[in-house]
């Protein structure tokens, strides 16, 4: 029996089924991981229905307070009576355990909170009342309640309750048709007016540095300044009449407890009954929610709207310090590995290199802050941009130094990857190269620099991966709260390297930890890290596929 225990481990078969079991139990983690972040995160988008319930928990002294509560039943738990008798709710200790749930009830210009926990056995005259509305507003967050008039001016529309609804909803595509012309307006039209004069102003400013300010260009100047500030008048007219437009109409809501409501229609986002909708009707709302999600900015504390700019600040970053990585890190390797005589330097670089895989992300972010922007930075706009002075250019946080920051930290893996890859090329290619006549530098571009190609890419794989997920060093180098404009525009010149961007790693920190509304915010913290997962693993992926065709490109080469 000992020997044919000594020879199933001698033959390595252990190992297999414990390496077997290691990849499933690492593939059921990660499945686990995805399925959480799907299930808690893209919930959130659903058109739960509206419960309209009595809530009347006992007070200290033994008298019942009664209120009205109309919401949507976002979670159930149990909780110990100890707990709530902490709470000044009398129960009977006798049970262990109580269930309660927490409602959404939204209507925080009135009741002051959005969320509210409830205890289910006080909860009473529980109905789903068809002619409920949600609401999502711009500001103070969802309005749930009753519709009871639409005004124009202040006058109340005459009208039943279903032609009132159907009033309703023109209105309201009415008024964000107009928002969207106001917000292309502020936007677009009038920001490149205010770019214009920024860049009138500086190049005034550079004139007077040069002593070039002469008057014929000062009255170029003033003639191109007067052409702005009048287009920028007419704009400024055509905001005051679109404002106009999108503040006369009006809707009155009757809301939890007897509360009357107008709103105005400008403050409303998008508005459904989600009692009487049916599954295709929800379904048409949840992928126009998931949308707005994915393409719109974010609003109210970054924990509604959407998460666009750090989709597309997050992707930028990433390319870019792809492009700052790549180049550096192949040269260092192919001096390592082809050029430097190989001693104790070289394996001191070696050494050096792995140890500064393993440094502290954070340090990098201080060393990026200390060298590239109050150095580099602060040198680049002396030399370049004095006309700005003292405001910063280069010389603050920014996308281009939060990518050669991290592309700093993520040369190391590629140098090793490298490495490793040109060490595979059998010695016999470089020859056969040489003896056809190649020089020392045709072999390496033409013969092993290709063949190594599919380890380069392995090792941008590995940097996309670490890079796109850090964010404490960002925190220090570039990345923002809220930066809804975009560093890509169309204003010259047009990729704005000195602007600072938001980032998907940061917004789940900012969302998750920095939120005023908690309950708001948890179902996205779990959907923007889900959407991080996928950016990365879309960009991983993208290398994989050209690392791939790499590899079958230059298969022949192979000997």
């Amino acid at each position: 029996m000992k020997m044919s225990v000594s020879k199933w481990v001698n033959s390595g078969e252990p190992f297999v089924w414990l390496n077997a079991g290691a990849v499933a139990i690492s593939i059921i983690m990660v499945a686990g991981l995805l399925g959480l972040l799907a299930v808690r995160g893209m919930a959130h988008f659903w058109p739960a229905d509206v419960m309209q319930a009595t809530y009347a928990p006992p007070t200290s002294g033994g008298a019942i307070l009664s209120t009205e509560v109309i919401g949507e039943r976002v979670e159930t738990e149990s909780v110990s009576s100890i707990q709530i008798v902490s709470s000044g709710i009398p129960v009977d200790e006798s049970e262990p355990f109580y269930d309660r749930q927490l409602m959404k009830i939204g209507n925080r210009d009135v009741t002051g909170a959005d969320f509210t926990w409830v205890l289910s056995d006080y909860v009473s005259e529980v109905s789903y009342p068809a002619e409920v509305v949600a609401m999502e507003r711009r500001e103070w967050g969802n309005f749930y309640g009753f519709l009871q008039g639409v005004r124009q001016s202040g006058e109340a529309l005459a009208g039943d309750e279903e032609a009132l609804w159907q009033e309703f909803r023109e209105r309201l595509a009415r008024a964000l048709s107009i928002h969207d012309a106001i917000y292309d307006i502020e936007k677009n039209d009038i920001g490149k007016i205010n770019y214009a004069l920024e860049r009138l102003r500086l190049n005034q400013r550079r004139l007077e540095l040069d002593d070039a300010l002469t008057s014929e260009a000062m009255a170029d100047l003033d003639r191109q300044r007067e052409g702005f500030n009048a287009e920028y008048a007419q704009l400024q007219q055509r905001l005051v009449e679109l404002n106009e437009e999108i503040d006369r109409d009006s809707a009155l809501f009757l809301a939890a407890n007897g509360a009357e409501v107008e709103i105005e229609f400008a403050d409303i986002v998008r508005a459904y009954k989600p009692n009487q909708m049916g599954l295709v009707g929800k379904v048409g709302t949840y992928f126009e929610k998931l949308g707005e999600f994915l393409t719109d900015e974010p609003r109210e504390a970054n924990t509604e709207g959407g998460i666009f700019p750090a989709i597309f600040g997050t992707v930028m970053m990433v390319l870019l310090m792809s492009v700052f990585v790549t180049p550096f890190g192949v040269v260092a390797a192919v001096y390592l590995r082809e050029y430097a005589r190989q001693g104790f330097i070289t394996q001191a670089i070696r050494i050096a290199v792995n140890n500064l895989a393993g440094v502290p992300s954070i340090v990098y972010g201080v060393f990026g802050l200390g060298f590239f922007i109050y150095i580099i930075g602060a040198e680049i706009d002396q030399l370049v941009y004095p006309e700005a002075l003292p405001a910063p250019t280069f010389g603050t946080p920014g996308l281009l130094w939060a990518s050669l920051t991290l592309a700093l930290l993520t040369v190391p893996v590629v140098i090793v990857a490298t490495e490793e890859g040109l060490a595979r090329i059998p010695r016999s290619v470089r020859e056969g190269s040489l003896a056809l006549g190649a020089t020392k530098f045709e072999t390496l571009w033409r013969v092993v620099l290709p063949m190594a190609s599919p380890a380069m890419m392995t090792g941008l794989i590995l940097a996309v991966a670490r890079a796109a997920g850090e964010v404490a060093p960002l925190m220090l180098v570039g990345v923002v709260k809220l930066a809804p404009s975009l560093p890509l525009d169309g204003n010259y010149p047009y990729l704005h390297l000195d602007q600072k961007f938001m980032h998907l790693g940061f917004h789940i920190y900012d969302v998750g930890f920095q939120s005023p509304n908690i309950e708001a915010a948890r179902p996205l913290v779990f959907a923007t890290a889900l959407l991080l997962v996928l950016v990365i693993a879309g960009l991983n992926l993208s290398a994989v596929g050209l690392r791939n065709h790499l590899r079958e490109k230059y298969k022949s080469l192979e000997v």
